[in-house]
């Protein structure tokens, strides 16, 4: 018969397992964190790490600043926005026609990454804080303060810092 003491490594490694996996579902977030590689499906190209990024991840909901800009125009959906990552920091980028703006994605309240804009709302995905997608302003707290706004422009089929 074996003892506890006997089974405390595998006990031990799958506690650690799911306590990693409890993370991961946390914190969606978290493990797109831990990936040094961007691909920028416009171009296909991408970037492996380093600090000078050349690649933009613009597929669905998040992506990486780099030489090319923060994302694609076409990558942006109108009435819509997608998140990106600029100087290491989260920016949600919204768009209305031709008009993109870009606000700091890091929730005022506790510093979560807001998710992109559905129906003109952005929203804190953890304490279920709301703001314009127009302008950031502060639609619902807990948050006491809007999200602010980031100077961007486009330069052809890209946008980027302005």
């Amino acid at each position: 018969m074996t003892s506890l003491a006997e089974n405390a490594g595998p006990l031990t490694s799958r506690r650690s397992m799911l306590c990693g996996l409890a993370v991961a579902m946390v914190v969606p977030g978290g493990l797109a964190a831990c990936s040094t590689t961007t691909t920028n499906p416009s171009t296909g190209t991408g970037n492996t790490g380093g600090s000078t990024g050349t690649g933009n991840t613009t597929g669905g909901s998040t992506g990486s600043a780099g030489a090319a800009g923060l994302a694609a125009l076409a990558d942006v959906p109108d009435g819509g926005g997608l998140i990106v990552e600029s100087g290491g920091k989260p920016l949600v980028l919204t768009r209305t026609g031709d008009v993109v703006k870009a606000f700091g994605a890091a929730c005022p309240h506790a510093g979560t990454t807001v998710s992109p804009p559905k129906g003109g709302i952005i929203t804190c995905p953890n304490h279920g804080s709301q703001f314009a997608a127009t302008d950031g302003s502060l639609k619902k707290g807990p948050s006491t303060k809007g999200l602010t706004e980031v100077p961007v422009k486009v330069d052809g089929d890209q946008v980027v810092m302005a």
